[in-house]
């Protein structure tokens, strides 16, 4: 079994932060693959359902972003997990908008869900980490994650959430490149040809033949043209 968990904080005022694409993620993965409702249950949202042949289990923390952990830390422990079956989505401003990328293990990086989650379950769990961009300056980088996604930014995140719903069984089977795969066909989808193809050169061809002029001279004539 596996626990995909979304980092975000709960509440309508949060719910389309950059700070919520965890949440997002999961609501997606639920709502395509058909997911029990979510529920009340350690200190956060649960569903559950199967992705695959995979049991799987999404987990929405309720206790606000830098609480992260209690609630991931006391659902791993009921379903006896260990660390490294659970897969953590999570906004990251490393990362430039649209990209996706896969990380197993390592620090924090500042990030105060992450921060939390090493706390109460250890570094080993897996993470997707979800491109936010960043502002430009550190000290700019709270309010905007806690700032809605801009218009002009929802076709790059619906197609993002899009791909992990549609890579969402290959990353419970472990299988992070086609994970991955899955969600760039979604991002920057193959571009079919339809320029024509360039028309091959024509052999030119011969110059009519010019017939001959017919000399109707005389012998006589042409004799006496031969001595002029």
């Amino acid at each position: 079994m596996k626990l995909f968990v979304g980092l975000g904080n709960p509440g309508a005022k949060y719910a389309q932060n950059r700070h919520n694409i965890g949440f997002m993620a999961l609501d997606r993965i639920a709502a395509d693959h058909g997911f029990a409702p979510w529920r009340a249950k350690f200190q956060g949202q649960l569903s559950e359902g199967r992705l695959g042949s995979e049991k799987v289990m999404l987990l929405k923390p309720a206790t606000f972003m830098n609480l992260s952990g209690q609630s991931v830390g006391e659902a791993m422990r009921f379903f006896k997990l260990d660390s490294t079956d659970i897969v953590v989505f999570h906004d990251e401003i490393d990362l430039a908008p649209a990209k996706v990328r896969l990380k197993s293990g390592g620090g924090h990086a500042g990030h105060n869900g992450l921060r939390s989650l090493h706390q109460h379950i250890g570094p080993h769990y897996d993470r997707v980490r979800l491109g936010v961009g960043h502002p430009g300056h550190k000290d700019r980088v709270p309010g905007y994650v806690l700032s809605d996604f801009a218009k002009a930014d929802q076709d790059w995140l619906d197609d993002v959430l899009r791909g992990i719903s549609d890579g969402a069984p290959l990353l419970a089977e472990g299988d992070g490149p086609k994970f991955l795969n899955a969600v760039a066909l979604r991002v920057a989808p193959p571009r079919s040809s339809t320029s024509p193809k360039p028309k091959q050169a024509q052999p030119a061809k011969p110059a009519p033949e010019t017939p001959d002029t017919p000399d109707d001279r005389s012998p006589l004539q042409k004799l006496a043209d031969r001595f002029r």
